[in-house]
């Protein structure tokens, strides 16, 4: 027990973990035959936040940028010709996450990246879907693709607009960080 009894009159209670009197330190709090004082709370808080800190930067740590060229060449793995539109699909989706990440961290950079659109055009079997999906396996990023064709308003018969993030949020195992860096590609 962290409470040792000279006489019946004065009680003196100890901090089971790190021994202090409650006279030596600003608080000592009571459980069920164990003290424990301020400073221990304080320093078990900052090993926990230390833990939680290390397993949340492993979860969520933000995957290294591929350089357009990198993106490239694994799109070239995959999809035959199409070298334009493979050059521009890399370097706005090298320029999107590098946005993304600038702005995540908080950095307030001089130089400011435009967000870009893209539509890919072309008849069946040119390679656009195919390009999309390479992109979000090599990206390790979640993929959902929707028929424009299907999609109606609210209330009419048809597919609603926010089955396609669910959609996304299923690819990504519910996990809502790593779907918002997710592919929609609408066709």
């Amino acid at each position: 027990m962290s409470k040792k009894h000279n006489d019946d009159q004065d009680a003196t209670c100890y901090c089971s973990f790190c021994g202090k009197s409650q006279e030596d330190v600003v608080k000592l709090i009571a459980g069920p035959a164990v003290y424990i004082c301020d400073e221990c709370i304080e320093l078990c808080n900052e090993i926990v936040l230390e833990g939680a800190g290390a397993d949340e930067g492993d979860v969520t740590q933000t995957p290294e940028i591929l350089k357009p060229i990198e993106i490239k060449s694994h799109l070239d793995d995959y999809v035959i010709g199409q070298d334009f539109a493979k050059r521009v699909l890399a370097v706005a989706v090298h320029n999107h996450y590098k946005r993304i990440d600038a702005l995540s961290r908080g950095e307030d950079n001089t130089v400011e990246l435009q967000k870009s659109n893209i539509i890919l055009i072309g008849p069946t079997g040119s390679g656009k879907t195919l390009m999309a999906q390479t992109l979000a396996k090599i990206l390790n990023v979640p993929f959902t693709m929707a028929d424009a064709t299907t999609l109606t308003e609210a209330g009419y018969v048809g597919e609603d607009v926010e089955n396609i993030l669910v959609n996304l949020l299923q690819a990504a195992d519910y996990d809502v960080k790593r779907a918002s860096r997710g592919i929609i590609y609408i066709d």
